[in-house]
């Protein structure tokens, strides 16, 4: 009994990523409930939010999904621990996907933060699992297996912290005493951080290059925006930076090391 769900897993793999793809693209093309995800974010006046060509890397994210979901069906891998492992929480993270785009649209915003947590989660799990043992086993593991993931969780870190500041936001939430330039600054500064420690401890190429993506779209989006023009910029000079120190320090590598 228990060989059977264990083999319907990789097929349900692929079924919850087509689904998760086919919410998102039927959320703006509907759209559901009468309104756009850009529209919904645009009501909202916080400052973590990066121009609107940005999220074209959403694009990259689905194809990076589609591309595993289609790889873990190969016979020659099917019964690969490491892939098995990520099975379970690439299930869950669709699942949450899909969760939170329904709960954004339909505007039940404070509960965006459970299934953004649940997301996130997810794929920190995959992302754990993907870095114990010997690491991808082939190129076409390493470009169809832990670059995607590596994507997936760059974007959906920094999609977490704007998650949270549309929802304080919506909430009316004084800052604690702190202007929204301050928090803005605690942001970036956490970012920073994040990206040091990856650049330092795993050489997470995928990872920052999606971080510095990010950080270049706020400063685009707010040119002219004093200290939270001048912190982003400086945020992304250090994010480049780190980015610029994995590469280097994965530069002796295998090539079938971590992307």
């Amino acid at each position: 009994m228990k060989a059977a769900p264990k083999a319907l897993l990789p097929w349900l793999a692929l079924l919850s990523a087509l689904a998760a793809i086919a919410v998102n693209a039927a959320a703006n093309a509907l759209p559901l409930n009468g309104l756009k995800t850009g529209e919904i974010s645009d009501r909202f006046a916080v400052y973590f939010v990066p121009a609107g060509y940005v999220f074209a890397v959403w694009g990259l994210i689905y194809v990076g999904i589609l591309a595993f979901s289609v790889y873990q069906l190969r016979p020659a891998v099917r019964e690969d621990p490491r892939l098995a492992g990520v099975r379970p929480w690439f299930l869950a993270s669709n699942l949450a996907n899909a969760a939170w785009v329904f709960l954004w649209h339909y505007e039940r915003f404070p509960l965006t933060l459970v299934a953004m947590g649940m997301l996130l989660a997810s794929l920190v799990a995959i992302h754990l699992h993907l870095r114990r043992g010997l690491g991808p086993s082939s190129p076409w593991e390493r470009w169809l297996v832990d670059a995607p993931f590596s994507l997936y969780l760059g974007w959906i870190s920094v999609a977490a912290i704007a998650n949270v500041a549309a929802v304080l936001d919506y909430a009316g939430w004084s800052g604690w005493g702190l202007s929204q330039e301050a928090w803005m600054g605690v942001a970036l500064a956490l970012v920073v951080a994040l990206a040091w420690l990856l650049a330092l401890r795993e050489r997470e190429g995928v990872f920052l290059a999606v971080l510095l993506w990010a950080l270049v779209g706020i400063g685009v989006r707010f040119p002219n925006s004093g200290f939270v023009t001048l912190a982003t910029w400086g945020a992304a000079l250090l994010v480049g930076l780190a980015l610029a120190a994995a590469l280097w320090g994965r530069a002796g590598r295998p090539s079938g090391g971590y992307p």
